[in-house]
């Protein structure tokens, strides 16, 4: 029965029911007055989450590298909608590098000095495993998908505290959303983590990438028991397999297939990443709960990877859950590159 629940879960996670909170859940202005962050929303899923936000009246900052490429995308988002609809929304540019933690500070700065609350950061950047030659490392010379997915993004999550405990409240609480991938249950090594490799990763850039996202899974985790007494929520989440930039450099006949065979348009991943920042059904009971695409709350039993949720809760590292010890791991790196 358990082999047939973990096949079903994969399925549906492959082929989801069709999405069951998206743009039309949400009445226009009903966001007036609130404030997100969405990390590489220029494009893919991120720009098609902005473009819903949007029209909700909230205030949206695209965290992206390239102011350039970021102004033409909050150009092309305000085009797409008609003149006779008038949103109270804005969209804004706020400078930031996950690779590089000197940008991360600078862009936690820049936004407080701007903001003296955040609703909900969704951790929507990534980079995908065939964009990259194996062997390329961030600015701190970290592995780059554990610097970029864990690292980086923690350190984030973690600078932005201030602002998510004054938008918090007992009737509405701010969220941290967290990207993990199909991946993660294909292709992750045992328990979620190898620690041995942590430092170099290994020469399969796949295994490096599900590696970083299972880290970007017990590290949301993580931040949930941490953080969720302050009234802030942790949601981790699968976006789906989508036609997005996380399959950038697939060779074409590959791409050809997966497009024939599941993916699909990115606005379906916007639509699961707004299902765990916006729904109503995510509350204080569902902390740190897995979402699956399109938007499906599913207790620890549907998961597959049962093997990185015990690890991540277990005290089997010096004391230390993994949740835990790949916390520690990430503040030594940011207190190096102080």
């Amino acid at each position: 029965m358990a082999s047939f629940s973990k096949l079903w879960s994969l399925i549906t996670q492959f082929w989801p029911p069709r999405p069951r909170f998206t743009d039309a859940d949400i009445s226009k202005d009903s966001q007036v007055g609130r404030v997100f962050i969405v990390t590489g929303g220029n494009t893919g899923i991120g720009y098609e989450l902005c473009r819903i936000l949007y029209g909700t009246g909230a205030t949206v900052y695209m965290a992206t590298r390239s102011k350039e490429r970021a102004e033409a995308s909050i150009q092309s988002i305000k085009s797409s909608y008609e003149e006779s609809v008038v949103t109270t929304g804005q969209l804004n540019f706020l400078h930031l590098d996950l690779g590089d933690l000197d940008y991360v500070r600078d862009a936690a700065r820049r936004f407080a000095n701007a903001e003296n609350k955040l609703d909900v950061l969704w951790n929507n950047a990534g980079i995908g495993p065939n964009a990259v030659e194996n062997g390329v490392r961030t600015a701190q010379d970290l592995e780059l998908f554990i610097g970029i997915h864990c690292v980086g993004a923690l350190l984030l999550a973690e600078l932005l505290l201030p602002q998510l405990r004054t938008a918090t409240s007992s009737a509405l609480p701010s969220r941290v959303v967290w990207l993990t991938s199909i991946l993660v249950d294909t292709s992750a090594p045992r328990d979620g983590i190898d620690f041995t490799v942590l430092e170099t990763g290994t020469r399969d850039q796949t295994t490096n990438y599900a590696a970083s996202k299972a880290g970007a899974w017990v590290l949301g985790r993580e931040f949930g028991r941490r953080h969720a007494p302050e009234g802030i929520l942790s949601v981790v989440m699968n976006p789906g397999n989508l036609d997005a930039g996380s399959f950038k450099g697939t060779p074409p006949f590959a791409m050809f297939m997966m497009r024939m065979l599941w993916l699909q348009k990115p606005v379906y991943g916007a639509y699961t990443e707004l299902f765990a920042g916006l729904s109503p059904d995510v509350t204080r009971d569902t902390n740190v709960k897995y979402i699956f695409p399109w938007g499906r709350l599913v207790p620890d039993s549907s998961v597959v990877r049962q093997d990185i949720l015990n690890a991540a809760e277990s005290k089997d590292m010096g004391g230390l859950g993994y949740g835990e010890k790949l916390w520690e791991w990430c503040e030594i790196k940011w207190k190096l590159a102080e």
